[in-house]
């Protein structure tokens, strides 16, 4: 046992590095994601047939492709077309690419609970299709869909995992350099699970207070 807390304390400053690094990953892929999402998602609601095709063929390709072959292409493949991006930001990217698909599907779920009606009425008001979106469609639709959202982060935090596959060091990268040196890969990976585990759980808790948040500021406003 003290042999582990000395390799641990040891090794203090990689672990911390990996998880920061697992945290700028999962925070950047989420970001990117949600914004690539939304605009994808209103390609897919648009009234113009070429856009929604083109959101429809986004989606299913990123959708259905392995995040880990996804990674590798990146990785492997934008250097031959004379691309060379630190290995950091080819996980953001995968996570991005892979992550937004889903999110789209999440966020065209919200926005197809808005009543019709309620377009309806902007239309006969003048409103164009974008300021309709902007203003009355993605507002109420967000409020809809916080724990959906935060399931989605949760999902990008565990397929930040991946990126360790393609050198990526983040806190599942450390922990398998760290068991080639030391050879404890049970204590090494139990920890590297717990640091998934509290992040997930985490993010949990927040989202079910912004859900809470949210469903109070519904009632107020409706009252």
């Amino acid at each position: 046992m003290n042999q582990i807390w000395q390799m641990l304390a040891d090794n203090f400053s990689f672990l911390l590095n990996g998880v920061l690094t697992t945290v700028g990953l999962t925070i950047l892929g989420f970001v990117g994601a949600l914004l690539i999402g939304t605009v994808v998602a209103v390609f897919r609601v648009s009234p113009i047939t070429p856009l929604r095709v083109v959101g429809t063929a986004y989606v299913e390709f990123f959708r259905n492709v392995p995040l880990l072959t996804l990674l590798i292409l990146i990785v492997f493949g934008l250097p031959d077309i004379g691309l060379l991006i630190p290995l950091f930001w080819c996980g953001v990217l995968g996570l991005v690419l892979a992550g937004s698909a889903f999110i789209c599907e999440t966020v065209r779920s919200g926005i197809n609970t808005i009543s019709v009606g309620q377009s309806e009425a902007a239309r006969a008001l003048g409103m164009s299709f974008g300021t309709q979106l902007r203003l009355i469609i993605l507002p109420q639709a967000f409020r809809t869909m916080v724990q959906p959202l935060v399931n989605n982060f949760i999902g990008i935090l565990i397929g930040s995992s991946l990126a360790a596959a393609v050198g990526v060091s983040d806190i599942t990268n450390v922990t398998q350099q760290l068991n080639i040196r030391y050879a404890e890969a049970v204590v090494l990976f139990l920890l590297s699970g717990a640091v998934y585990l509290v992040f997930a759980l985490g993010a949990g808790r927040i989202g079910s207070w912004l859900e809470g948040l949210v469903s109070t500021s519904r009632i107020g406003s409706a009252r």
